[in-house]
Order: structure tokens, then C-alpha cells, then sequence
């Protein structure tokens, strides 16, 4: 297809439209490839060129894709498949002849998503271009981890291609082997496929897709913006299949692969619409977004810096209109490998929305969040059976479940914020009218948090679910109940919380102490939790909280195989713990349940103080206590303080870091280090900002070492 199928509501003339693979069918497929008649002839250099008329940004020869002229060359599974500090050297601008039109394609410098710029042109050796308005709150180009993409001297690697479309020639490097009398080339020609749009008005009713695979759609990450109140985002309001002001729609049983940009967008209005029983993988942006319109925000305020003075702003609690999506279903889509061109993505996003079902999904190796609601507004989401992990794989300080919440009552300087809400606290759920219940998921995020409610996060309810490694995170917001949930080898994370929160964190499993930053106060109840060692409980009761929380015996089912449920004769049913059901995560139609894969479940880590012989994991290493003048002596130590790396596993975190086994770790992040409690929480509070350096004892003489948590 050249251009979208459109269905408005003066083509539907109130009737249902139903698209569907016959019976008859293996497949249907809907591309947005165009075959291109070429007449090759062999260049310089090894390259063959055609004369086209055509424009695109991908090409596929005999069905796979080829790499657009770039430096460094393709790397597969690689950050952006290689980045080089030198991309943009002065040296390697100068061999530029004419690089208008190329791309810069950049982290953010906090490595919160990507960045992407088009070059408008050069003087000597500086680039000319625009861009940078993909993510909320842009930084300057990552002065490493960058690329260019789609200029003619980087034309230099077997599979690479560059169109001159000034001279409509496209030129190409072929593969070994290749025979360019018979190859069948095809171009990516356009974003979108099938595009329902009613207005506000008249919105189109009763469609129903089912059956159809979506495919090759052209990249959009140079295509306008917006900006989504003040979280991190910028979205492009287009996707594979566009849904905008409709009712009732349904998209079932369909694949999403190999697009350009987001698969499924229900975008302004959108009311029982439903998303079910689909596989979306491999795509350039997020999967299924759900994002209203912003006419729909009263006093809303875009950009990070940017608020309403509390004098100027429109007080009236929810919603200014009825542009947002509401009372959709999202339920039992396999969803992976996104983020192929874009790092700000997530498989289900939700921005000015409310009452939305996101249920028995199961979502995973992806860059950033596997779930993400960007602003409180407004709310009533229920959040409930997926399995979402191997998230944060390309970026930091986030988690598998994210959510922001800057709506009216934040401001970017915390004190004028804990006074506005102290002198008018109804401010504070004039947005988030209704709880976001989080319930009977199952979280790992290894570079974040399985659950982050960042900034300003309020009106959650976050019970009966399994967090396997990074543990819930809660900064900067109110009203916020956590119950009954399992902490594997890790625990609670209070951030900046103000001093009359409301928080309520009860009759949960952790394994860790709590991580406190910044806390002006400890919530309404932090009690009658059970904690997996005494040294943990001690530590948290130092802070006053927890006065009836428990430790003691406790045993699971099978945590190797990832049954989480309690023995009967488990101390914390003493606090009221419930069994959580562990069988319901994820996807559950066949088809896809054959697919999927699963998390990988850790192993149960309990600090035992009392045990100096005994061995823990970290970050793919083994380590144990510095034991006495033993190991004073064998390690050339100059007092019995420090941790010993008895064992490292190849290709870990720590290996990367160059750790070796027999070094002995003494200070972490500016801090010395006596017990295997403090490796654990200096390794949690660090993880989020992305590396932490050690140093360690190694033949005798000190080295420091940074370590990446990526």
C-alpha cells in the first residue's frame, strides 16, 4: 500500500465494518512496501546503482531489510546497532560533501529515550540541524552513544544503501552472493495502513479487524510531536493502525512486525474500543498507545518546567471534554523486541485517559517502561495479570510499570509544591480523580524498578503482586496504598515523600531493608510487614515505623520454577499475608502462550550476619565477608574490612566491569564497606543512575572501578 485505508464515518454511513482473513486463507498480509522496477547497472567501488523516482527510508531486498548508509556500520544487538563518540568528529564532518538530509540519532543525555535530529546542511565542519523534540525534556546530543544515519560517504559495507534523491539515484552494496539481475526490491513508503478517524461529533462505531498481519511502515521519528502535559514524552499521533474519536472498535487476532513506528494508537476519543489476542513485535516505537487529546486537561502545563501560578489556574476537578480515551480493553497481546529506532517507547502507553483495562498481557525485552501512564489524568486504570520484564534495556531510571504524575498540584521546585498541596491539598486529586489499582502482576526490571511511580504519582493502589528484582518505587505523591505484594531480594523504595503523604505500605514480604532519599515524612502507615531477616526488620524500625512488623521462618513452593506461594507453616501469615495466585500471569489464548517466553526467576538471597562463610550473588559474581586475619593476610588487607569476589561469571555485569575473582571491594560510591547489607543497598540506591564505582584491593594495591548497570 501506498497511502492508508481511511474509514470515516461518511464511508461507513452508520454501517459495522468487519476486515477478516477468509477461512480460506493461510495468511493476509497488509504492507506498506512498494516493489520497485529497477534497472541496475554496476558502479565504483563495488556499488550498483538505479535511476527511481521513488522516496523511502527502508529498503528490503528479497524480503529482508538492508541498512541505510550509517557510522559506525551496523552491529546487531547493540545499542542502536553501534554508536561511535567520533560520529561527529570535525574529521568525519569534513569528509562530508553534501550531508543534507542525513540523520543524527542520539540517547538523551540522562538516558531517559533517544533523540533524533535531521542535518540541514554543514559549514566546514559543523553540521546544521533540527530536531530533539521526541522526549519532553530534550538534552543535548550524548556525547558518546550517537550515530549518523543516510549519508553518502558512509556508504561502505556490504547491505548498505544510500538515495540521492536529488539525482533520484539509489545506489547499493551487495551482500556476497548477491545476483543483481534477480534480486526483487521493495521500498517503505508509507506510516500508516488502515486509519479509522470519526470527529468529535460523529465518531465511527463498530469496526472490527481480525486475522490481518501489518508490516513495513515507514519510520516516523522525524515526524511532528507533541508534548503530553509534563512527563518525559513527546508522541507522534500516528501508528500501523490509527484509531481516533470512535466506539466499540476491535483489533483481534493481528500481528504487528517489522514497522517503522507505533503498531496500534487509539488516539482523542476512544470509548469501548478493544485491543485483544494480538502479537506486536519488532516495531520502531510503542505498541499499543492510548493517549488523549490535551484540550481535555484543565490548566495543563507542557514541559518540565513549565506550571499554571495556583492565581491563573482552572480549579475545577477531571476533565475539560470528553476527547480521551475511556472504558477500553486491552487484554492477552504478546508483545516484544520494540523500540527498533526509538528508546522513549512502551508496549502500552496511557496519557489523558481513564478507566482503561490493561489485563494477561505479557511484554518484554524492550528499552524502556513495558507499561507506562505519563500523567494522572485521570486515572481508574486497572492494571492487572501481566508479565512484564526484561524492560529498561537501553536506558535508566525507570522501571517495568512507570508512571509520572505532574499534574496541576506539581511544581518543578519541591518546597513551592509541598506548599501549595499543604494550603490546598484538593489540588491534589484534581486530576487523579479515580485509583489506578496495580494487582496479580508479575514485574522484573534488572535496570530500574519493577514498579516506579516517579514524580507526583498519587491514587494507586498497588496490591497481590510479584516484583522478582527491582523492587516499588514511590516518590513525590499521595495516597498511595501498597499491600500484600512479594519483594523478591528486594524491598521499598521511598522517594522525596512529603510530610503528610498518606502513604499506607502494609502486610507485604520484603526481603531488603527499605531505601529511603530525601523523606520528609514516613507516610500514614509503614506496619505489620514481614521481613525475611532480623537485621532487616531492626534497620527499618530505626526510621519508628513498623512496630508490628514480623520476621521469622518462611518458605515458597518452588521459587526455581517461579511458584512464589507460601508454605503453610510460613510466619508471615501471621501479619494476614494471602497467597497469590501464580498462574495467571500473561497471556492466555494458546497461540500466543506458545510464543512467550518467561521471566528468569532468581535466587533467593537472605543476609545472614551470623555466617561469615556464607556466599551471596551479585551482579553475576560471588561474594562473601572478609573472615579474619586469614584473609587480612591473604589479601594483603590492611584491616579485616571488606567484601571478597570469590567467583565472577563470564559476560556479567560485574566481568564488564573488569571485577575479578579474589578482589577485594572496600569503598562503594564514596562509601566503606564492612557487610554484605551495605553491597545491597549501595547497589540498589545507585542502580537507577546507571553505574557506581568501587574500589578495590587487587594484588595489594588499590584500583577504583566503575560499574555500568547495563
Amino acid at each position: 500500500m501506498e497511502q492508508p485505508l481511511t474509514f470515516s464515518p461518511d464511508i461507513l454511513a452508520g454501517k459495522k465494518l468487519r476486515i477478516t482473513a477468509s477461512a480460506q486463507s493461510d495468511s493476509v498480509i497488509i504492507s506498506g512496501n512498494k516493489k520497485l522496477s529497477l534497472q541496475w547497472k554496476q558502479g565504483k567501488q563495488g556499488l550498483w546503482e538505479a535511476q527511481t523516482e521513488e522516496s523511502f527510508d527502508q529498503l528490503w531486498i528479497d524480503g529482508n531489510p538492508r541498512i541505510l548508509a550509517r557510522y559506525p556500520n551496523y552491529q546487531k544487538d547493540t545499542l542502536f546497532n553501534g554508536t561511535a563518540e567520533d560520529a561527529l568528529s570535525p574529521k568525519r564532518i569534513k569528509r562530508w560533501k553534501n550531508p543534507e538530509g542525513g540523520y543524527i540519532h542520539s540517547m538523551h543525555a540522562g538516558m531517559w529515550g533517544s533523540q533524533h535530529y535531521r542535518i540541514m546542511g554543514k559549514v566546514k565542519d559543523s553540521l546544521i540541524y533540527e530536531g530533539g523534540y521526541q522526549v519532553s525534556r530534550p538534552s543535548k546530543i550524548h556525547s558518546t552513544l550517537r550515530f549518523v544515519e543516510n549519508i553518502r560517504e558512509e556508504l561502505d559495507s556490504p547491505g548498505e544503501w544510500f538515495l540521492d534523491k536529488n539525482r533520484q539515484i539509489l545506489y547499493y552494496y551487495p551482500l556476497p552472493g548477491e545476483n543483481m539481475d534477480t534480486i526483487e526490491a521493495e521500498a517503505t513508503v508509507t506510516p500508516h495502513l488502515f486509519v479509522i478517524r470519526g470527529t468529535k461529533n460523529e465518531p465511527v462505531r463498530n469496526v472490527c479487524i481480525d486475522g490481518i498481519t501489518f508490516t513495513h511502515t515507514r519510520r516516523t521519528f522525524m515526524e511532528p510531536y507533541e508534548m503530553l502535559m509534563r512527563s518525559d514524552w513527546g508522541i507522534y499521533r500516528g501508528a500501523a493502525v490509527l484509531f481516533e474519536n470512535t466506539e466499540d472498535c476491535k483489533i483481534n487476532n493481528c500481528e504487528f512486525k517489522e514497522l517503522g513506528g507505533n503498531a496500534v494508537f487509539l488516539s482523542s476519543y476512544a470509548y469501548q474500543d478493544t485491543v485483544i489476542s494480538n502479537h506486536i513485535h519488532h516495531t520502531g516505537g510503542s505498541a499499543i498507545c492510548m493517549v488523549g487529546d490535551t484540550s481535555a486537561i484543565r490548566s495543563g502545563a507542557y514541559g518540565y518546567s513549565k506550571y499554571i501560578p495556583f492565581e491563573q489556574m482552572d480549579r475545577t476537578p477531571g476533565p475539560k471534554n470528553k476527547q480521551y480515551p475511556r472504558q477500553c480493553l486491552i487484554e492477552d497481546n504478546l508483545i516484544h523486541d520494540l523500540g527498533t529506532v526509538e528508546k522513549q517507547v512502551a508496549g502500552v502507553e496511557i496519557q489523558i485517559a481513564a478507566i482503561l483495562t490493561v489485563r494477561h498481557n505479557t511484554i518484554y525485552d524492550i528499552p524502556r517502561a513495558g507499561i507506562n501512564i505519563g500523567d494522572g489524568a485521570f486515572g481508574g486504570h486497572l492494571i492487572e495479570y501481566n508479565d512484564v520484564f526484561n524492560t529498561v534495556l537501553e536506558t535508566s531510571d525507570h522501571g517495568a510499570f512507570n508512571s509520572w504524575g505532574r499534574d496541576r498540584f506539581w511544581h518543578p521546585k519541591y518546597n513551592e509544591m509541598a506548599r501549595l498541596t499543604d494550603e490546598h491539598p484538593e489540588l491534589i486529586l484534581a486530576d487523579a480523580l479515580y485509583t489506578n489499582i496495580l494487582r496479580y502482576n508479575r514485574f522484573r526490571c534488572d535496570h530500574g524498578w519493577d514498579i516506579d511511580l516517579d514524580d507526583g504519582s498519587s491514587n494507586y493502589h498497588i496490591y497481590n503482586n510479584v516484583c522478582l528484582r527491582g523492587g516499588i518505587k514511590l516518590r513525590e505523591g499521595f495516597f498511595r496504598k501498597v499491600e500484600n505484594n512479594i519483594l523478591v531480594n528486594s524491598s521499598l523504595h521511598p522517594h522525596v515523600w512529603f510530610k503528610d503523604s498518606k502513604d499506607v505500605v502494609r502486610r507485604n514480604l520484603f526481603m531488603q531493608p527499605y531505601y529511603p532519599i530525601s523523606l520528609n515524612g514516613w507516610g500514614e502507615l509503614l506496619d505489620y510487614n514481614f521481613f525475611t531477616s532480623r537485621m532487616a526488620l531492626d534497620n527499618v524500625r530505626k526510621n519508628q515505623t513498623d512496630t508490628h512488623s514480623i520476621t521469622g521462618t518462611f518458605d515458597f513452593t518452588d521459587a526455581v520454577g517461579g511458584n512464589y506461594t507460601l508454605t503453610p507453616d510460613s510466619k508471615v501469615f501471621e501479619i494476614g499475608f494471602e497467597n497469590i495466585p501464580m498462574d495467571r500471569f500473561g497471556v492466555y489464548s494458546q497461540r500466543l502462550k506458545a510464543l512467550a517466553k518467561t521471566p528468569e526467576f532468581p535466587l533467593i538471597q537472605i543476609i545472614d550476619a551470623n555466617n561469615e562463610n556464607k556466599s551471596y550473588a551479585w551482579l553475576g559474581a560471588t561474594i562473601r565477608i572478609v573472615n579474619g586475619l586469614g584473609d587480612r593476610s591473604a589479601f594483603g588487607l590492611p584491616d579485616e574490612r571488606g567484601i571478597v569476589i570469590t567467583n565472577v561469571e563470564k559476560g556479567s555485569l560485574a566481568d564488564k566491569a573488569g571485577l575479578s575473582r579474589n578482589d577485594v571491594i572496600r569503598i562503594m560510591a564514596d562509601k566503606d564497606i564492612s557487610t554484605i547489607e551495605e553491597v545491597f543497598a549501595l547497589t540498589e540506591e545507585n542502580r537507577w543512575k546507571g553505574k557506581v564505582f568501587v574500589t578495590i584491593i587487587r594484588n595489594q594495591t588499590e584500583e577504583k572501578i566503575q560499574i555500568k548497570f547495563k
